[in-house]
């Protein structure tokens, strides 16, 4: 039998189940514990589901890599690169890779009698995955894409439609600058929202083969290719490995390509992801702080509550390290409560904030409508293990305390 142990569980539990240990300090340090690892949980679940919601934006917007033209620049109107079916299929090929499709962006001007817009066509080829604007739209439908012919119809923000008060069934002209004015008549088929600003009021979505037409472009000119992969995660290695193939195949074909990851496409969004991680960090250091340092504040409170017990102990032949392990052993018992709490409370908050969306945000700051909330068991499991191994590691030091106490001397003390 673990006779540290069996004396550590008689001390927090006592005889008949009644928990003995319940001096003020202790509770606190508990609830020091508890809220302290529930602020942790909330802390990581907010920030890797505001990183992953605004992630998904970008993502949706520009796929995870665009091949183009080398000579491209960040203007939106592109340079043509060829994209035959041979081309297409060594994309795909690449390992990681889980989707490709062509694409397109012209910009040009929405005029109707008593307003106008800039906006960007973006065109879409049959191959399109529609699932990111299949969860952002708000009204109409999906245009069709798959026709022997171009289609008309087009899909515009929410914040284009309300500045031009446009609705689903609307015609309008739009008007594109190049050697000669051209002007093309759309009808608005569908309605999107994603509430990422700089994204909703300008782009429109159209047939590719418009875009082809107006630039001169042949069948199997496009602007580019946006690749998606299966894992973010890989999402560097697999724009390595696809910019080493496609370079072969410049020598080769004597064509220009240029590869990007969404993360070279988007640098300032994506570095003001990261920097969200170092508020994680602060936070998660402050938090098992305060809750490691309530602990020792508790531990000191059992000891000097214990002090005749430790001087008896003693006196029976029990060593220093014997009496320090009972300690800890109480200590792990009441980090163990207040952890088990601060689940509670942090995992309740959560699931209550991720179907029910009671914190709202603003939109336009946050792209955001409502605090978003990832709950990842690895991480959770991650933050349970470490706070427990944080708070015990810090409470070895306090339990050097009892060493310095006398037999004699605290057998005497009340």
């Amino acid at each position: 039998m673990n006779l540290e142990l069996f004396i550590a569980r008689k001390i927090h539990f006592g005889t008949t189940g009644e928990k003995r240990v319940s001096p003020p300090a202790v509770r606190i340090a508990m609830i020091g514990i508890a809220l302290g690892l529930a602020v942790m949980i909330l802390s990581v679940s907010i920030v890797i589901g505001f990183k992953k919601e605004v992630r998904n934006k970008v993502i949706g917007f520009g796929s995870h890599i665009q091949v183009t033209h080398f000579d491209s620049n960040n203007s939106y109107e592109m340079q043509p690169i060829k994209v035959n079916d041979t081309l297409m299929t060594e994309i795909k090929s690449t390992k990681g890779v889980s989707h490709a499709q062509r694409f397109a962006t012209k910009p040009g001007i929405i005029k109707l009698d008593n307003n106008f817009q800039g906006i960007v066509l973006k065109g879409i080829s049959k191959e399109y995955n529609w699932q990111f604007f299949r969860k952002n739209l708000v009204d109409g439908a999906l245009i069709n894409t798959t026709e022997d012919s171009p289609t008309n119809d087009v899909m515009i923000s929410k914040m284009i439609a309300d500045k031009l008060n446009l609705k689903v069934g609307d015609r309008f002209l739009t008007y594109f600058v190049q050697d000669n004015l051209r002007v093309r008549k759309f009808t608005i088929k569908g309605i999107y929202q994603t509430n990422f600003t700089e994204y909703d009021k300008v782009f429109v979505l159209a047939d590719l083969r418009h875009i082809q037409k107006l630039n001169g472009w042949t069948d199997q000119q496009t602007g580019g290719v946006e690749v998606e992969v299966a894992d973010f995660n890989q999402l560097d290695d697999v724009a390595t490995n696809m910019y080493d193939k496609l370079v072969n195949r410049q020598y080769k074909f004597k064509e220009n390509y240029y590869v990007r990851s969404i993360k070279e496409l988007n640098p300032q969004i994506f570095g003001w992801l990261d920097l969200l991680d170092m508020n994680v960090w602060i936070i998660l250091i402050l938090m098992i702080s305060v809750a490691g340092f309530t602990m020792i504040s508790g531990l000191l409170i059992i000891i000097l509550e214990r002090t005749n017990m430790i001087g008896i102990l003693k006196a029976m032949g029990a060593n220093n390290f014997s009496i320090r392990k009972v300690f800890l052993y109480v200590s792990f018992f009441l980090i163990g409560r207040g952890m088990i709490w601060g689940n509670l409370i942090g995992i309740s908050l959560a699931l209550l904030q991720k179907y029910f969306h009671f914190i709202s945000l603003n939109p336009d700051v946050y792209y955001l409508t409502a605090v978003p909330i990832d709950i990842n068991p690895l991480y959770l499991l991650i933050l349970n293990v470490g706070a427990l191994l944080v708070s015990m590691l810090m409470l070895i030091g306090p339990s050097y305390l009892i060493t310095k106490i006398s037999p004699a001397k605290s057998i005497k003390f009340e």
